[in-house]
């Protein structure tokens, strides 16, 4: 693809070059004369003399006399140029002779279903989607247009998922949430009945799990993104253009309001709220029914504002000195009286 056509596409202005044919793109570092790379920061800009790319996504003001791609946002920018350059592959209709499919799922022309795949009764796949090898899709599944499921992923009953979805090997999606009543005999199972929704244009990592509601509905919003082993637990509901980072759990009933930002390793105690645009630092822990407020930014355990965190952070690293000066103190004028003892 030219610069000029790469250009083209992200409404953008270039100078110098733009009949190069970009072939390929790289890091500021590595990229050659027929990559693109981006310049993000002022570090990459410094930097940026002595990349040998033939073509930079770049600032407005960055300078002249090279082959430049002006714009706004690198690194989104980078992101798109890097989709034109390597598109996904394109779906080839069919179903593999080994897939098993049941007499009344619904499948559409343009579907293709990989070898070994399970599609059970009444599930609906549709346009261009991919359901790739060994996929479980159970039944009363509703599956929309143009989604990829890798190897190995597992759909219960009555999950629905939106349109454009990706859903990496591994994820699970409605297994039971973990509900059960402890009786005079021990723990009881509280039967999970309820159901699964995901919206649009959501992405789900490997090895991540999404729980059935145990009454009512589980529900992901349009455009979240989940990275590898996180666990959304039952009756939770995720608004729209929410990030969850890796090995993060969400216990029953927590609410994350639209484009929080929730970082690896969290742990969201029940019935929480996370209010819209917070953000979680990584390890930080969300006691149950805590409310984040709208914005709010927080760290640690239990999770705090992060300017107080921080201060906090500051005097324990002060301690040891505090120590030494006491200790000093000590030896100099005697240790201190035991007042409560007498």
């Amino acid at each position: 693809m030219r610069v000029d056509e790469i250009a083209r596409h992200l409404n953008a202005a270039y100078d110098g070059a733009g009949d190069l044919k970009i072939t390929g793109a790289a890091t500021l570092e590595s990229a050659g004369p027929e990559e693109i790379a981006f310049v993000g920061n002022r570090k990459a800009a410094a930097q940026a003399a002595e990349s040998r790319a033939g073509c930079l996504i770049a600032p407005s003001d960055f300078p002249t006399g090279r082959t430049v791609i002006r714009v706004d946002d690198p690194r989104a920018s980078f992101a798109t140029a890097i989709g034109l350059l390597y598109p996904r592959p394109p779906v080839i209709p069919g179903a593999h002779p080994t897939a098993v499919i049941a007499p009344d799922a619904e499948i559409a022309a343009s579907a293709a279903i990989g070898p070994h795949a399970v599609i059970r009764a009444r599930a609906h796949i549709g346009e261009r989607t991919t359901i790739g090898p060994h996929c479980t899709i159970g039944p009363d599944t509703r599956i929309g247009a143009d989604c990829l499921l890798h190897a190995h992923v597992t759909i219960y009953e009555k999950v629905s998922i939106g349109d454009r979805a990706v859903l990496h090997s591994g994820c699970v999606l409605g297994a039971d949430g973990f509900g059960f009543v402890r009786g005079p005999n021990g723990y009881q199972k509280f039967p999970q009945i309820g159901r699964v929704e995901i919206g649009d244009d959501v992405e789900i990592g490997a090895n991540s799990c999404v729980d059935r509601a145990a009454l009512g509905v589980t529900r992901i919003g349009d455009g979240v993104k989940l990275d590898n082993l996180v666990h959304i637990a039952h009756n939770c509901s995720i608004g729209r253009h929410v990030v969850i980072a890796a090995q993060t759990g969400l216990s029953g009933g927590v609410v994350v309001e639209d484009y929080a930002v929730i970082g690896g390793q969290v742990g969201i105690g029940d019935k929480a709220r996370i209010e819209s645009g917070a953000v979680l630092g990584s390890g930080c822990g969300i006691l149950t029914s805590k409310i984040v407020r709208k914005g709010q930014v927080v760290w640690g355990t239990p999770a705090r504002p992060l300017k107080e965190y921080l201060e906090q952070l500051a005097n324990l690293a002060r301690l040891p000195k505090l120590r030494k000066r006491l200790a000093e103190m000590e030896k100099r004028f005697g240790p201190e009286p035991d007042r409560e003892n007498g």
